[in-house]
């Protein structure tokens, strides 16, 4: 039932686009071993749904901001919105320690996107907040959690690479910034 609610908030989300439409698909598309591939790992991180898909947004979210990818903030705020995330959550990530918008679980979710997103990620960091995160999730959904984060920097990566812009998913929503990270 998560993959095909996951799949209408997808779809839903792309036919917001209102600017842009066919950059990413335009600029992949020239590699068709590459887009193939990617739609491959697209389907699988859709279709894997272990984890609350909420928590996999704010880590998707966290990790977006922190490489300041506007095309992934764009719809990324969008799928957040389909998820169950509040306008509050979506101001409040970049200081999320501090907030009351997210649980303790929430914020154990963001602190591991963001230390498997800064830069260098150090291993001690990874080791606490994975040592936390089996208190409340299970290997796999570790696992799940890890490759959702990992994914989403690939993403934020190639699209920052290439220039990729916003297409308006979320005109008119709450929506998540670009951090500034020292």
């Amino acid at each position: 039932m998560r993959a095909l609610h996951r799949i209408r908030n997808y779809l839903s989300a792309m036919s917001g686009a209102r600017r842009n439409r066919t950059e990413l698909v335009g600029k992949i598309a020239r590699r068709p071993l590459i887009a193939g591939a990617t739609m491959g790992m697209e389907s699988a991180m859709l279709l894997s749904n272990s984890v609350d898909p909420k928590l996999k947004e704010l880590a998707e979210l966290k990790a977006a901001g922190m490489v300041s990818c506007e095309f992934c903030l764009d719809i990324g705020s969008a799928l957040a919105s389909g998820a169950g995330i509040t306008e509050q959550q979506l101001r409040d990530l970049p200081d999320y320690q501090d907030s009351d918008a997210y649980s303790e679980v929430d914020k154990l979710v963001i602190a591991f996107a963001e230390a498997m997103t800064r830069t260098p990620a150090v291993a001690d960091d990874l080791a606490e907040v994975r040592r936390r995160l089996a208190g409340h999730f299970s290997p796999t959904q570790i696992v799940e959690l890890a490759m959702t984060v990992a994914w989403e920097n690939q993403r934020a990566r190639l699209n920052q690479s290439l220039g990729v812009r916003p297409t308006g998913m979320a005109d008119g929503m709450a929506c998540a910034v670009p951090e500034r990270i020292s």
